[in-house]
């Protein structure tokens, strides 16, 4: 079963049916039990990183996680849930994230082509870094998969697993042991997405 962490943010319902599609008994949660007894766990997240930080800690999901983590067990962060994996974030301010992946998440204005749209929204390809990952495992390449995003993770260099060109080079996903994290909406990108969900699934299985 996997637990989808409820906490006030995110496409919980979209994400769900989207497991449900393949094949994957999910339940959307904020329940410690519940959370314990699942073989995986997805924090989905959309819209400002110091508000969906205050509400992942303050109703004690942030705790919930770290210690379900520290048991190995495989977690998956999605846009805004994949920013709250590193170190802090410089979004309308300094704060504080869960501290998995070392790394800062900032602004993409100063750094992209001015002639660019911020947000960046749309479908980008992939081109993987370092050895293929583990959520990789049915997709290519060059694989497109949808963003939605005004500010991206410069995560430390080992811990990315892809990236995407957006006149630069953005961080579309991370890992580092257990912990995986994707900037695009895996939920929101088809066959490729479905098949990226499917592989994080199986992981430890």
């Amino acid at each position: 079963m996997v637990a989808i962490i409820d906490y006030g943010v995110g496409n919980l319902f979209s994400l769900k049916s989207s497991l449900a599609y393949i094949n994957e008994e999910a339940v959307v949660t904020c329940d410690p039990a519940v959370i314990a007894k699942a073989s995986h766990i997805i924090l989905p997240g959309v819209g400002a990183f110091p508000d969906a930080a205050k509400k992942l800690f303050e109703s004690g999901m942030a705790d919930v996680v770290k210690a379900e983590v520290a048991k190995g067990k495989p977690l998956l962060g999605i846009c805004l849930g994949m920013q709250m994996l590193h170190t802090k974030s410089y979004e309308y301010g300094e704060c504080e994230g869960l501290g998995f992946i070392p790394g800062e998440v900032v602004d993409m204005t100063p750094e992209i082509d001015p002639a660019l749209k911020v947000p960046h929204i749309g479908w980008n390809a992939l081109t993987f870094k370092g050895e293929k990952s583990k959520i990789y495992k049915y997709i290519n390449e060059g694989d497109c998969v949808y963003f939605v995003h005004s500010f991206y993770a410069k995560a430390e260099e080992g811990c990315v697993s892809a990236i995407t060109e957006y006149s630069v080079p953005l961080t579309a996903s991370v890992e580092k042991g257990n912990v995986y994290g994707t900037q695009f909406h895996s939920e929101k990108s088809g066959k490729v997405g479905l098949d990226i969900l499917r592989a994080f699934c199986e992981i430890g299985g």
